[in-house]
This record gives C-alpha cells, structure tokens and sequence, in this order.
C-alpha cells in the first residue's frame, strides 16, 4: 500500500493566532500529507497582537538535532522538506544539516523565506540573517517569497519592486537563480481588485501570474496559508502554475468567509470550514 506523501515541517508554533505550523498541519492533512512538525520556537501568540513583549517565546534550536538523530534511527524518508520562519542564525545550519540527512533525489524542498513584510525586515532579522536566509533559499527546489522579501534575496530596496507585469517576469526570472528553482511570488497586483502570485516554473522555464479577488483586508497568516496549499498540490502532483492558482483562490475563499463572519483580524483567516475544499483533486 502506498504511504502519504511526508513533509518534514520546519516551522514556528505560535499558541494563539493562525500562522505557521497550526495553519501547515491541516492544510497538508486536507490535501493528503502526513506533516511531521519540527518546531523552530513556541509563542504563545503571534507577534502582530499588541504587547508583543510580553509574548512567551521558547527557543527550540536545542530540540533540533536531537529530533533529527532519532528520525533517522527510525529510517523516516521525506518526500517534501519545508521550512519558515527561523528563530536564530544557528536554526539555519541546522536546517542545511537536515537537508545533508534527508535529502534524496526526488525529495521536494520548499523554504518559505521569511524575513519582512510591507517594505521592511522583522526586527529579529539583523543584515546577516538576511543573508543566510538567502543561502538556504539558494538550496530550495521552490521559494515562495513576498515581495518583502524578494526585495531582501536580491540585495535591492523595496522602492525598487517592480509595478508592471515585464517588470515582474523580470525579477521572478532572477530570483530563479538562472532557472535553478521555481519561485512563486505573493502579493502581486497586476491591476485593482486583484491580487495572487507571480510564478516562475523551472521545469518549463514559463512565468506567468495566478490572481484572485482582492478582499478589503490583510490578514496574518496568509502567506503561510498560501505556501502550505502550493506544497500540498505539488505533493499531488499538480503543476506549479495550477498550484499556484489553488492556493490564490483558496486564500481568497478563506479571506472572504472570515469578513463574512466578522472575526477579529488579528486572528487569522478561519479556514478551518473550507478545508474539504482541499481535498477535491
């Protein structure tokens, strides 16, 4: 019998509000992975609610090794390794470590580079973070970068984010590293009323856009929402153009239901109800 595709899942756990690991589980449940979690940090909440400093946070870099000396006592393969948000400089070698262990010839790497949002760095993210952020995502098969964080992978200002659909091809074409990975672009608005992802495939070589309807709010999480969907349709063996447009469309179903029932924003998007939309092939 054949097993689920295993996602070996390298991300932070935050208590309270829909982001990172508690967004990665059930979407890559839904759409038929088994999702391995090895936590970077715990929070106790996101750190976009107020009083973000009185936030708990747990480092778990020292959990790490150890997690990955018994995953490979027990003989676990990954079909897919996929990594976020990192607390420290130190997660990421140990997450090149992981790679060094784990990586077989058809295992699938995503890194979610995260770093910034809305033309600046997270205050946890010093030049030289940065830096090795890019030197993992230069180790990825696919990026799923904002435009933050584009701007950060490839050493310009974010004034500098293209506006027009040349522009774009243009830098997806770059951030590929001549064609080495495929990179997915998120927040990418071509025109008003619409917004998704830009996209560039490695095994085609093809760019090109896959957009939804722009709700009236930005959500947290979405970004994380995003990835997980892109991950689990590549899983099923989906093209990066269709994943791409799935996860734009799943975003926007996600963003409209929970203004529609007038959650607090801070709180992620509720997601939850339309998971069995994931799981239609």
């Amino acid at each position: 019998m054949a097993r689920a595709p295993r996602v070996a899942a390298i991300q932070d756990i935050s208590g309270f509000g829909r982001c990172s690991m508690t967004v990665v589980l059930p979407v890559l449940a839904a759409m038929g992975s088994q999702c391995c979690p090895l936590p970077t940090a715990y929070l106790s909440a996101h750190t976009a609610f107020p009083a973000s400093d009185k936030a708990t946070f747990l480092d778990m870099t020292g959990q790490m090794a150890g997690t990955a000396s018994h995953w490979a006592e027990l003989g676990v393969a990954f079909d897919a390794v996929y990594s976020g948000f990192v607390g420290s400089e130190g997660q990421i070698g140990l997450i090149e470590a992981f790679y060094r262990r784990f990586r077989g010839g058809n295992t699938l790497v995503l890194v979610d580079p995260v770093m910034g949002d809305h033309g600046r760095p997270y205050r946890t993210y010093t030049p030289d973070m940065c830096r090795r952020m890019g030197q993992l995502a230069a180790q990825a098969d696919v990026i799923t970068p904002n435009l933050t964080e584009a701007a950060l992978l490839l050493g310009e200002d974010y004034q500098a984010v293209p506006g027009d659909e040349a522009g774009l091809r243009r830098w997806l074409e770059r951030l590929s590293l001549a064609g080495k990975r495929s990179v997915v672009l998120t927040g990418v608005s071509l025109s008003d009323g619409e917004i998704g992802a830009g996209f560039f495939d490695r095994r085609t070589g093809r760019t090109g856009f896959a957009m939804a309807r722009q709700e009236p709010a930005q959500f947290p999480g979405t970004g994380d929402l995003f990835a997980s969907v892109v991950l689990g349709a590549l899983l099923r063996g989906e093209g990066l153009e269709q994943a791409a447009q799935r996860g734009a469309n799943f975003v926007q179903r996600c963003v409209a239901h929970t203004l529609a029932q007038g959650t607090p924003i801070l709180e992620g998007v509720q997601f939850e109800p339309l998971l069995g939309a994931l799981m239609e092939p």
